[in-house]
């Protein structure tokens, strides 16, 4: 394909490679983009090849104009709106695609780099992963080198040419992009767009319907990472605490609805014991206020440009949504115990059931409340009757459990006995609550995988939980994760249920478990990496970066003339390198280009590239016999060409012709 390009006419082949790196450019863009949009691109994309390749003549701009009222109109029907980021990238992409239907000249073929430029900017506005970094970086290079290109007018130079120029450009110019990354004030997120309600990655809900968390399980994306100092807590601790789930309407949990809210908002009351853990945790953008800690942080997390508290739950929430990257310390204790320890007005609330759902589960309760076996028992001892029954009964845990019908709690505990963690904690709290037994549903993420090449634990979306906490006088809220009962494995060791493979990941994993369990933790090492140097970057890290190079109590000011400086700096250094430069040129051409501006000046019809004895052959043509003057400048010029070509140049011969140039009457131009 390659040869095949490189035989085609040099306009066709110009074309054919930029279309290929816009095509780049946009690729990464396709699952952000209304399907019309890909369609329309992509068609436009082929049409202009086929007419480069074919040699035909461009569409006329009544063509253009109509496609164009066409993408303005679906855009708006589409978006509702012509600003923003969706609206924006659509018909940038679009008009990118659009204006390459008129690059008939030098300047069409600039703005399209410019539109270029733009549209791969765009690509951030949407990931800011290290494999779109990666991509773009590519597609900036094939346009610097499709840019170089169009500066090289004569013959058909290659391709390979101006891409070692791109290269080289990139590498000049990559200090300057990392002095101003690293010393550039910052005042937002560094890919932040504060105008557009951005649409929530796939994670934790505010509401929990039967189902929805085993869908999780099949994103194996990044949830949040941790750092532990010190020794970690064990897997079977390691429950990072979300939202707490209430109220049961019959299909859906969601946070507690009374019509007593304030008077049910019971104080936490968390006392802890031992000492704590103290960890990093980097929280990927979640579109939601929760800040993920460790069951139970009783201090408040140090995260800047947040401001978080703790409810009457023990969640953390921020004062507004985590739409970037996060990084925060935070210390939690492990063995805790929150809550009210006698029963108090509020704790009713945990009891309530919708009417007329599984029934056979409100049964189940009143035949174990019966039982000889546990009448007047403990809350604990039927907490533990119910594992037992769990544990004992034929249950098993499955991320395919089937579509459950109204009666959900019913369906688990005598016809399907099978389901993901959030069918179990369910139907566990309905059958609590219906023994009189205060309890809640409680989401979060447990447990995570440690890797071993950066020491940072990397918690999933696949690693989403449900658990249950039940009231118990004298103890308060007890968590109890019935799940474990079922499947120990999913919360006392690395055992997760994994969603189906794709055919190269299968294969991989065939031929070399090890090596695929390697590579995945070499790429995850490398993107939390990018995300704690590049993406969380913040402007405290470049406030402390400045006390580590001196300064008591850095400011934005401060950073400005460090930036000043260093600019500055660069200036002199670029400046002295250019006089060096100029030094190094070669002193006999320098002479000869001044000697030939004073012949042009006068009228004479030379070049750059005359050399110097056709210089004196025309001044010849030029003189009498009798002048003087110019007989002695041909003969100055005659000179300086047997210098050039002497054997044994010497440098006192190059001074005589520079002292001799000074004195040498110049022509003038006759006015």
């Amino acid at each position: 394909m390659w040869r095949a390009l490189q035989n085609l006419p040099r306009d066709a082949r110009d074309t054919l490679f930029l279309l290929m790196v816009i095509a780049w450019i946009i690729a990464p863009q396709t699952s952000n983009l209304p399907l019309w949009c890909v369609g329309m691109a992509a068609s436009v994309l082929i049409w202009r090849a086929n007419l480069a390749v074919r040699g035909l003549i461009l569409p006329s701009r009544w063509w253009l104009l109509g496609l164009l009222l066409l993408a303005t109109g679906a855009t708006f029907y589409t978006h509702k709106t012509l600003m923003g980021r969706d609206a924006g990238v659509t018909y940038i992409v679009i008009l990118l695609t659009l204006k390459t239907l008129e690059l008939r000249s030098r300047r069409d073929g600039f703005v399209i780099f410019f539109l270029g430029f733009f549209t791969l900017l765009s690509n951030f506005f949407f990931s800011q992963s290290l494999l779109t970094a990666f991509s773009m970086l590519l597609g900036l290079l094939g346009l610097l080198t499709a840019l170089v290109n169009s500066h090289m007018p004569v013959g058909r130079p290659s391709l390979l040419q101006a891409a070692k120029t791109a290269g080289w450009m990139t590498l000049l110019g990559a200090p300057i992009m990392t002095v101003l990354f690293v010393f550039f004030p910052r005042v937002a997120p560094l890919w932040g767009v504060p105008g557009d309600a951005m649409s929530g990655r796939s994670g934790l809900s505010a509401t929990m319907q039967v189902g929805t968390i085993a869908s999780l399980a099949l994103d194996d994306s990044i949830a949040m990472r941790v750092r532990f100092e010190g020794k970690p807590p064990s897997v079977s601790d390691m429950y990072f605490r979300g939202p707490v789930l209430s109220t049961f309407n019959g299909r859906d949990w969601v946070p507690l609805q009374t019509a007593f809210t304030q008077r049910a908002q019971l104080a936490p009351e968390l006392l802890v014991q031992g000492n704590p853990v103290s960890y990093e945790v980097t929280l990927e953008a979640n579109q939601r206020p929760w800040i993920l800690l460790l069951d139970a942080a009783s201090t408040k997390p140090n995260i800047a440009g947040y401001d978080a508290r703790m409810n009457a739950s023990l969640q953390w929430i921020a004062d507004r949504p985590v739409t970037d990257l996060v990084r925060y310390t935070a210390q939690s204790h492990t063995s805790f115990r929150h809550g009210p320890q006698r029963m108090v007005t509020g704790l009713q609330d945990y009891l309530a059931l919708p009417a007329n759902f599984n029934p056979r589960t409100q049964e189940l309760a009143d035949q174990l409340r019966r039982d000889p076996q546990y009448t007047g028992s403990t809350t604990a001892t039927l907490v533990d009757a119910v594992l037992t029954r769990l544990r004992t009964g034929g249950y098993s845990y499955t991320l395919e459990p089937g579509v459950f019908g109204i009666h959900t709690a019913d369906e688990f505990w005598f016809d399907r006995k099978m389901g993901f963690c959030e069918h179990i904690a369910s139907s566990f709290v309905l059958l609590m609550r219906a023994m009189a037994v205060p309890a809640r549903v409680v989401t979060g993420y447990q447990g995570g995988s440690l890797n071993q090449l950066d020491g940072f634990w990397t918690v999933r979306q696949s690693d989403a939980h449900a658990w249950a906490e039940v009231w118990i006088a004298e103890q308060g809220w007890v968590r109890v994760d019935p799940t474990s009962a079922v499947s120990p494995g999913r919360t006392g060791s690395l055992m997760r249920l994994e969603a189906p493979r794709g055919v190269i990941a299968n294969a991989l994993s065939r031929v070399s478990p090890q090596f695929t369990i390697n590579l995945r933790a070499l790429w995850d090492a490398a993107n939390n990496g990018w995300n704690q140097w590049v993406l969380n970057y913040t402007q405290n890290r470049q406030l402390n970066l400045l006390r580590n190079l001196g300064f008591e109590s850095p400011s934005w000011e401060d950073l400005s003339y460090v930036l000043i400086g260093l600019v500055v700096t660069a200036s002199l250094i670029g400046a002295a390198w250019t006089l060096w430069e100029k030094h190094r040129q070669d002193p006999w051409l320098r002479l000869l280009h001044k000697a030939t501006e004073r012949l042009r000046r006068a009228g004479f019809d030379v070049s750059d590239s005359t050399p110097p004895r056709t210089m004196a052959e025309n001044l010849r043509h030029r003189m009498t016999a009798d002048d003087a003057a110019l007989n002695a400048l041909t003969q100055w010029l005659i000179k300086m060409e047997s210098v050039r070509y002497a054997k044994v140049p010497h440098a006192s011969q190059l001074s005589t012709l520079r002292r001799d140039f000074r004195h040498l009457p110049w022509p003038h131009r006759n006015p």
